[in-house]
């Protein structure tokens, strides 16, 4: 039951907003399972979601801009892989939980955001976020940030967001089908989590209309100070 719960709210946060299903998910689930069965389960339960979500926002999809991404962040998983054996993790995961929560804020209050109007930012962008998608599961922090700075509609934000997650969780699913981590209890709680996700994709594409572009980019920040204070921790 408790997986049911947990998989809603990163659902509703993913649907809602386009990222955060991760973040919210990992640490709850790896509390509550152990990291050897939430780390293939998450990664099961993202690449559903981001077929799903892709789907809906198949039109605003941009290829073009995505490869940007994709091409360094596949390139980095590797090494993020290696981050979490030679550098301290605690290190790595703070320093971006303070970038995140600092430029969050600062957008927040209404400062001018920096446009960057050159697609060629975005490969330093999806390295990083490969990085953290090899170390830690998670890619979304960096690139959400790009996409802002990008000044992305709504709808492209989250088709564009949508195919790059995915690429990089077939990735991940590879090496987690190659190291034998997909078993019959991955099965069975991703057999839980699926009524937490039909409800959080219910919900989350209804308040999907309720935002205004201005709205839509107050919540990414807010999103993006909790994510940031998360990684401090």
């Amino acid at each position: 039951m408790i997986v049911t719960v947990i998989v809603f709210f990163a659902i509703l946060t993913q649907a809602a907003s386009g990222f955060g299903l991760a973040l919210v998910s990992m640490p709850l689930l790896v509390g509550t399972l152990g990291i050897s069965i939430a780390a293939p389960l998450v990664n099961l339960i993202g690449v559903t979601s981001e077929i799903v979500m892709l789907s809906r926002y198949r039109q605003a999809f941009s290829w073009k801009e995505v490869s940007w991404l994709v091409i360094p962040s596949l390139i980095a998983v590797p090494m993020g892989v290696g981050v979490v054996k030679w550098v301290d993790a605690e290190v790595v995961t703070a320093v971006l939980g303070a970038v995140l929560v600092i430029y969050a804020i600062y957008a927040l209050l209404n400062f001018k955001l920096p446009l960057l109007e050159n697609p060629r930012w975005a490969i330093g962008f999806g390295w990083l976020g490969g990085l953290l998608s090899g170390a830690f599961n998670t890619s979304g922090p960096p690139v959400v940030v790009y996409a802002t700075c990008r000044q992305w509609p709504l709808q492209k934000f989250k088709g564009n967001l949508q195919a790059y997650f995915l690429l990089n969780s077939i990735v991940t699913m590879t090496t987690h089908a190659l190291l034998g981590d997909y078993n019959h209890l991955v099965a069975q709680y991703f057999l839980w989590a699926l009524p937490g996700m039909v409800l959080g994709y219910l919900i989350g594409f209804r308040l999907d209309g309720w935002f205004t572009p201005e709205r839509f980019k107050q919540l990414v920040m807010v999103l993006l100070v909790f994510l940031g204070i998360r990684l401090l921790l």
